[in-house]
């Protein structure tokens, strides 16, 4: 029986001022003007324990179970400082830490560990689970779709995605097809505010237009 996940990446909090690595204060609020999607209802909702999902998911009405292994990057000392003030600081670990995916100047999780760990929550999920919602970290997003890809860790700064981006994931007998959250759920139109998440700005399409990642080089894209 096949697995139905849709990823849905939460919802930033926007004052102007330059996101920060890892969760923001629990006091922060969804701008008003922000439009939410509308998704099809999803039998079972998860979500990563960082506030900033809470937020997303209570602004959707939902309820979700707390899913701890899809917890955020962790980014050591660099949590809750923006990109531009470790840029500052540290230069060259930035610059490591976006081109080689096993370095962890920060102290934290490197990109590979992450991506280690969500594969290995993906794929413990028991064939005949419920189609999912899951609200997570864009960190978790990505990892999880280099492994429904079968890309190299080294893709996945490639992956562009942004606050309230959706894909869908739905397993099959070769592997993982991986698609535009609406198109999965056979809406005839985008939801108000949805965008699919990307390969190097292409969205998904069909399995075969995924082939190219592992062919991609380790360039930096900048931080969503």
């Amino acid at each position: 029986m096949a697995i139905h996940l849709t990823l849905l990446c939460a919802a930033t909090e926007t004052s102007g001022r330059e996101a920060v690595f890892g969760d923001e204060p629990a006091g922060k609020r969804l701008p008003g003007s922000m439009a939410l999607p509308a998704f099809v209802t999803h039998p079972l909702t998860i979500r990563a324990p960082s506030a900033r999902c809470a937020r997303t998911a209570a602004a959707l009405g939902l309820e979700p179970t707390v899913e701890p292994a899809l917890r955020d990057l962790d980014y050591g000392r660099w949590k809750g400082h923006t990109r531009g003030e470790i840029a500052a600081m540290d230069p060259y670990g930035l610059s490591t830490w976006l081109t080689d995916p096993d370095a962890a100047p920060h102290g934290g999780e490197s990109v590979r560990q992450l991506c280690d760990r969500a594969a290995d929550w993906l794929v413990k999920l028991p064939r005949g689970t419920r189609p999912t919602l899951a609200v997570v970290e864009p960190a978790v997003a990505r990892a999880l779709l280099v492994h429904a890809l079968s890309a190299p860790a080294r893709t996945f700064w490639h992956l562009d995605v942004r606050p309230l981006s959706s894909v869908s994931l739905v397993s099959t007998d070769h592997g993982w097809q991986v698609t535009p959250a609406y198109e999965a759920d056979r809406d005839s139109s985008r939801p108000a505010g949805s965008v699919p998440i990307a390969v190097n700005g292409a969205p998904f399409g069909s399995p075969r237009r995924h082939a190219p990642v592992e062919q991609e080089k380790a360039a930096a894209p900048p931080l969503s």
